[in-house]
């Protein structure tokens, strides 16, 4: 009986100690509570008002390759949005047995190698593919989409792209970067509006800096020519 018990602290000490490791690798909110709090205000507001840049104050993730290029704003918003009930997928250029440890150690989220399951998609503008299946929802469970964790060259509200619909006054240019990879993501939001309200949202992260289009957004190029 000694002997379980002994055997039983030591796997507890193990475990917790290997926990305080990942945690100080890959740290968590500073404040669960007030922190998710006030970072949801921030990811809702960027949803509700499409292009709009917002900065995350959240621990970065460890700065060596793959995980230097997550960025502190898409940590954030897995850390926030994310949980027992959430199926994440992760592009190869960001996957990492750290970052499934770290998902799973801060968030209980669930890794799946089936993007068409997921709730949300970790990537890179680099990894996007047009073609790669993601969950659209349905006309009854429009919802049930996933939502595109991107990490993109850079944000800035000026062209190429200009967004127009709900939560835009008038129209707002954005800018995510001009890699094929980019090109082919305002292509495919664009694309939203021949599914609607099927789709895809999308959050953009570059370092602490995030945007979000959700499907709902008109996309067109600087010179008005819509995308198609």
């Amino acid at each position: 009986m000694a002997q379980r018990e002994r055997e039983q602290r030591e796997m507890e000490t193990r475990e917790r100690v290997a926990g305080e490791t990942l945690s100080a690798a890959w740290p968590g909110l500073t404040d669960p509570a007030h922190d998710s709090q006030r970072l949801f205000r921030q990811i809702l507001g960027a949803m509700s008002e499409p292009g709009t840049l917002e900065t995350l104050a959240v621990p970065a993730p460890p700065q060596t390759p793959p995980s230097d290029a997550l960025g502190a704003a898409l940590w954030g918003v897995v850390l926030t949005l994310c949980d027992l009930e959430t199926r994440v997928w992760i592009a190869a250029d960001l996957d990492s047995s750290a970052l499934r440890q770290a998902l799973t150690f801060h968030t209980g989220a669930r890794i799946t190698d089936d993007p068409a399951s997921a709730d949300f998609a970790l990537l890179t503008h680099e990894s996007f593919d047009p073609q790669m299946p993601f969950a659209l929802g349905s006309d009854t469970y429009p919802d049930r989409g996933t939502t595109l964790l991107v990490v993109v060259e850079q944000l800035a509200n000026v062209g190429p792209s200009m967004l127009s619909g709900p939560g835009i006054e008038t129209t707002r240019a954005l800018d995510i970067g001009d890699s094929p990879g980019c090109r082919a993501l305002m292509d495919r939001l664009a694309a939203n509006r021949a599914s609607f309200p099927q789709g895809l949202d999308m959050i953009f992260g570059c370092g602490a800096r995030l945007a979000a289009v959700p499907r709902s957004t008109r996309v067109t190029r600087a010179d008005a020519k819509e995308v198609n």
